[in-house]
């Protein structure tokens, strides 16, 4: 029987989506719903006009999708360039080793003492001579001189400068000079990004962007490091960090890493056992280590400047040079063979703990001297491999003291290698992040992450305090490069007279120049620097620009406020660069 009362049944699903739909049908037939849709339209327009049109008009106008295209390019010809280096110097290894494994110190240990001795003296001979009639700046190349590419010769990097020098350091590594693999490499990774560059006229941040693609392609393929390779880009290259450069970097150095992998395989360049952390009462020791790293990184860069300044001071032909100093290596090489070459075996050795402790102290001084002896005589090669080849011998050194004098609470002497190795290179590279990440994919060793960032903290804060630079701004500052004083200091040094000036209107006729009368003058090569010190130092606000070849001749017209004009242009143009 029907009730009087309300209802009590629950209404169905399809009740409920009937409702809606006849709801929805009334709101669209009243116009409510329409002018919904057309204020949501007008939205959507208004925001792609505001947002979306301008960001899309800057990643275009950079050349974006272009550059992530570029970047896989780069990545896979820097690993290849990567692959050949490393074949160049086992071809060159063959001659006196009979192989050309990596293993150097191991074979070598069975050759004749007068073969260790004359090997890198010969090899000397052929460097020298080649620096002597080939190679324009008589030197090879490396980290350094990709940072001054970057900071004040607008990415470039001559290509025959860069084969010569790659050259130079392969057959001198492949003689046993005491050097480094990477740093050449980085420097080919480099000069190849500057040539693709060149070809594509690409504007300036996307020239930088490009060059640290090359050099975070040639760290991830010598390392096999893609993370490593990344950071290091921006952290020694480019010096700062920007997403706009983030992700054409990753692109390379993915790339890069891929290549190096098919070919030489999918493993760390150490092999180590899995080492364990005893007791977290053992961090004042790491911390201690730290102090200790600091120091050897410290009395390592004293040791290649020294040497440099003593090579530098002596009057003998460039050709006799780096025989010389080959004779001298091979003089160490008779006692230590394990100075030879990259010197991965011994690193890998102390890793495993198989030197004794008075061997890793007599290698720590026979590496330094060794391989300040290479970098002083012109040889090439790089301070990666040598770095982390000390950190190594004097962590594990380090751990086999701290196990004698606290035997119950010291981990295994080669953890302390593992982070022996991060706390010197980070000091003496200047670059504690990618250096970190370096020892971590170097190794696999992420179980002692902790201890790594305080020994590498530790020692390269106290290497700032003392030298108040890495090694490759000490090479630079000898060029009167000091890239730590800021941005503003490298713009005023690298822009010209030139950038700014105003030529001469064809028309305008102006009297000779005298440069005796006394009044300022400048030339098309003079700094911005210099011309605001010309500015003040005459209290003119237009000083005339004359011919370098033809004094008497004026050529155009520096103006005050057209200096100063072109100083913020950069400053907001680097500003813009670094937080895009």
């Amino acid at each position: 029987m029907p009730t009087d009362g309300p209802s009590t049944t629950k209404p169905t699903t399809k009740h409920v989506t009937m409702l809606h739909a006849r709801s929805i049908v009334s709101l669209f037939r009243s116009g409510s719903f329409k002018d919904l849709i057309k204020r949501l339209t007008a939205q959507l327009i208004l925001l792609a006009k505001e947002r979306i049109v301008p960001n899309l008009r800057v990643f275009l106008g950079d050349r974006q999708p272009f550059v992530w295209l570029l970047a896989i390019g780069i990545g896979v010809g820097v690993a290849y360039f990567a692959i050949l280096f490393r074949a160049i110097i086992g071809f060159v290894q063959l001659f006196w080793l009979g192989s050309h494994s990596e293993r150097v110190a191991s074979i070598a240990a069975d050759l004749p003492s007068l073969v260790i001795l004359i090997t890198p003296a010969f090899g000397g001979l052929l460097i020298g001579l080649f620096l002597h009639f080939v190679m324009p700046n008589r030197r090879a190349l490396g980290v350094a001189d990709v940072i001054e590419a970057r900071a004040i010769k607008d990415c470039n990097i001559p290509v025959k400068a860069g084969l010569g020098s790659a050259i130079v350091s392969a057959v001198s590594l492949g003689f046993g000079a005491s050097a480094g693999r990477e740093g050449p490499v980085v420097h080919l990774g480099a000069m190849l990004a500057s040539a693709i560059e060149d070809l594509f006229k690409l504007p300036k941040s996307a020239r930088r962007t490009i060059l640290a693609c090359g050099v975070a392609a040639a760290v991830s393929a010598s390392f096999n490091a893609p993370i490593a390779g990344v950071l290091f880009a921006h952290e020694v290259i480019l010096a700062h960090y920007a997403l706009s450069a983030f992700v054409p970097i990753v692109i390379s150095s993915v790339a890069a890493t891929i290549i190096a992998r098919i070919h030489l395989g999918d493993f760390p360049a150490f092999i180590i056992p899995d080492y364990q952390i005893t007791s977290y009462w053992e961090f004042p020791a790491f911390a201690l280590l730290g102090l200790t790293c600091a120091a050897v990184a410290i009395l390592f860069q004293f040791s290649l400047i020294v040497s440099d300044r003593v090579a530098s001071s002596v009057d003998i032909p460039l050709w006799s040079r780096p025989m010389i100093g080959g004779l001298m290596i091979g003089a160490i090489a008779v006692f230590f063979p394990q100075v030879l070459g990259v010197g991965y075996d011994s690193t890998d050795a102390a890793l495993k703990q198989q030197f004794a402790l008075e061997v890793l102290l007599a290698l720590i001084v026979a590496k330094t001297a060794a391989t300040a002896i290479t970098l002083a005589s012109r040889f090439g090669g790089g301070v990666f491999s040598p770095s982390l080849y000390l950190g190594a011998m004097t962590g594990g050194a380090f751990g086999l003291i701290a196990a004698m004098v606290f035997p119950e609470v010291a981990s295994s002497h080669g953890l302390y290698a593992i982070v022996g190795m991060g706390a010197v290179a980070a000091a003496v590279l200047g670059a504690p992040i990618s250096t970190t990440l370096i020892v971590f994919e170097l190794t696999g060793g992420f179980e002692v992450s902790i201890a790594l960032l305080l020994a590498v903290s530790i020692s390269s804060g106290l290497s700032q305090a003392i030298h108040g630079r890495s090694f490759f701004h000490w090479q630079l500052a000898t060029r009167g490069l000091f890239l730590q004083e800021g941005e503003h200091k490298r713009i005023i040094r690298s822009l010209r007279v030139r950038d700014f000036m105003t030529e001469l209107e064809e028309d305008e006729d102006v009297p000779a120049f005298k440069p005796s009368s006394g009044a300022a003058w400048l030339i098309l090569e003079d700094t911005l620097e210099a011309a605001l010190r010309a500015f003040d130092r005459k209290g003119h606000h237009r000083i005339a620009v004359i011919d370098a070849r033809n004094t008497s001749k004026i050529i155009g017209w520096a103006d005050h406020w057209a200096a100063l004009d072109a100083l913020n242009t950069a400053l907001i143009e680097v500003h813009v660069e670094e937080h895009r």
